[in-house]
């Protein structure tokens, strides 16, 4: 293995620089709520530290609170609903102190999560329940009209006799049945964004859940002296159904964070929210890391404790990132990859455009899409990896799952990326999402990053639109700043310019449409479908 890459010629395999961390054993019953509540921070139990605060209500909940209301909460599941180990629940609810409390309860007593957006369709709604099945639905009065009939019917999170179920805890100090969850069982049921087709149910397991946490432990506790002085307190604008929303609170309960729940994404709230409760961290969605660096209404708040922002759910561009940082002097900005990689020590932090290296307990390679040939350092291909936090596969879809998880566990990313001379990991684009443009590749991301540099831009997504000689041309679209004049030719002369600097020649915007607004997931990834079909339907300026 190559010291500084982590790669290894004979096998084509990426490896973790850093010694492997010690996992629990597969073979023993253990949920990944107990794990979290094994190495729980019992000096948090004197009621005098806040887990999470609602900002739109004012409601918080103390470490011991929401430990007690886990308990009381699992028990009533068992007593009054009769929910049996691995039934599915479904959740439809925005943010509130109470969806942690339900994660937690579920996961304890081995019953699937199954979190979708509560902004989705009927229709939509209906394709996730008929993925995941579940059995009872967890609810608000302004979501349960979506909802079909279920085997248990629905909880209102809203309602009195959710808040009654809460209050079990001075019954019973345990649960009444003994819930052994096996580490092979399914943990949660999250849907995939469906950015290029229909929504999937991907299947995370007690495992991976828990390797992942393991590895955030161990972080956690070799920091030891040099953690902060300050209490962390965590903004979450993050949508909690999503994977990178729900890793995060499970990490939050790790960190001995305090979680401050904010619903809307309106900046300038997120601004007043952060000033309010003195957040050192965040973990955020793109969208939100270019309004930091765009935006002058940062300069009306107060912004000096903030240490950390952490950006996953959607590619971050390097442009983006060295703007930031010449704004933000002070604040880390991390790119998250997942459960692949993982950045540990500002020394690795500081790559800017990276997102980190390959984590403990994982492998990694880069193949060439087309020969599967393995690469080495610098080559671009598609990232496979190999590992104790792979999921598990796609809930009801078998053939989905064998096209992206191989015989030897190896989970297809559909990510174009490459590893550098240091083995620090770039993700490029999503392989469907490549414009073939005459005989080349032309990833969508590169042109957006270079769009996002202009200052008149304040966002912009790249789409491919059909061209009779070239096959497919590089199609933007663009939002402008208010008051900007700037034309489709201008722009197009800009990433023309900035092609010429940075990119192959051929990479260059050929069609240019303005719009108010970009179409995105909760997570932030631009939903690509949506402006191909728009593009197909608009004249536009062609270059």
């Amino acid at each position: 293995m190559e010291p500084k890459t982590g790669f290894c010629r004979q096998t084509g395999n990426y490896s973790c620089l850093r010694p492997p961390i010690p996992l629990q054993p597969i073979n023993q019953p253990l949920s990944a709520a107990e794990f979290c509540f094994s190495i729980f921070n019992s000096t948090f139990t004197d009621g005098a530290t806040t887990f999470s605060v609602n900002t739109t209500t004012g409601e918080t909940l103390s470490y011991s609170q929401f430990v007690s209301q886990v308990r009381s909460l699992a028990y009533s599941l068992q007593q009054r609903y009769s929910l049996c180990q691995n039934d599915v629940a479904f959740i439809l609810s925005p943010p509130s102190i109470h969806i942690p409390v339900v994660y937690f309860a579920l996961l304890s007593l081995g019953i699937v999560v199954s979190p979708a957006n509560p902004l989705s369709s009927n229709t939509e709604i209906a394709h996730q329940i008929q993925l995941s099945k579940p059995v009872v639905a967890f609810v608000t009065s302004e979501t349960s009209h979506k909802i079909p009939s279920l085997t248990h019917g629905t909880i209102l999170l809203d309602s009195p006799e959710f808040l009654s179920l809460l209050t079990q805890s001075n019954i019973v100090n345990g649960l009444t049945k003994s819930v052994k969850v096996n580490q092979s069982d399914t943990a949660a049921i999250l849907y995939s964004s469906g950015t290029t087709g229909r929504v999937k149910g991907v299947m995370i397991t007690h495992p991976k859940l828990i390797a992942m946490m393991t590895v955030i432990h161990h972080q956690n506790t070799n920091q030891g002296q040099e953690q902060e002085e300050l209490h962390p307190l965590s903004l979450f604008t993050v949508p909690l159904f999503h994977v990178f929303g729900f890793f995060m609170l499970l990490r939050a309960f790790l960190m001995d964070e305090t979680v401050v729940f904010k619903d809307r994404f309106e900046f300038e709230g997120i601004l007043r929210a952060i000033k309010k409760y003195k957040i050192t961290y965040m973990p955020v969605s793109p969208p939100l890391v270019m309004a930091f660096t765009k935006s002058e209404l940062t300069k009306k708040y107060d912004l000096n404790l903030i240490m950390f922002l952490r950006s996953g759910g959607a590619p971050l561009g390097k442009e983006v990132t060295e703007r930031f940082k010449e704004k933000f002097s002070t604040v880390e900005l991390i790119q998250t990859g997942g459960g692949a990689t993982k950045v540990i020590g500002p020394e690795e932090a500081g790559r800017y455009g990276s997102v980190g290296r390959i984590a403990e307990n994982m492998e990694g390679k880069i193949v060439d899409p087309e020969t599967g040939e393995k690469l080495p350092p610098r080559w671009r291909g598609e990232l496979w990896l190999r590992g104790p936090t792979v999921m598990k596969g796609y809930v009801r879809d078998e053939k989905a799952t064998a096209e992206i998880l191989d015989s030897e566990g190896w989970l297809k990313t559909g990510d174009i990326c490459y590893f550098d001379s240091e083995g620090f990991l770039y993700v490029v684009d999503r392989l469907k999402e490549l414009i073939k443009y005459k005989a080349y590749q032309v990833p969508p991301a590169e042109l957006e990053h270079l769009l996002h540099s202009h200052p008149e831009i304040v966002d912009a997504a790249v789409v491919p639109y059909p061209d009779e000689e070239a096959g497919q041309i590089p199609m933007a679209y663009v939002v402008k700043n208010p008051g900007s004049n700037i034309t489709e030719a201008q722009i197009m002369d800009f990433i023309a310019e900035q092609a010429r600097k940075t990119v192959a020649p051929y990479k260059k915007i050929r069609r240019v449409a303005f719009i108010t607004s970009i179409t995105r997931t909760p997570a932030g990834k631009i939903l690509r479908r949506k402006l191909i079909n728009h593009s197909l339907s608009h004249g536009l300026s062609k270059l």
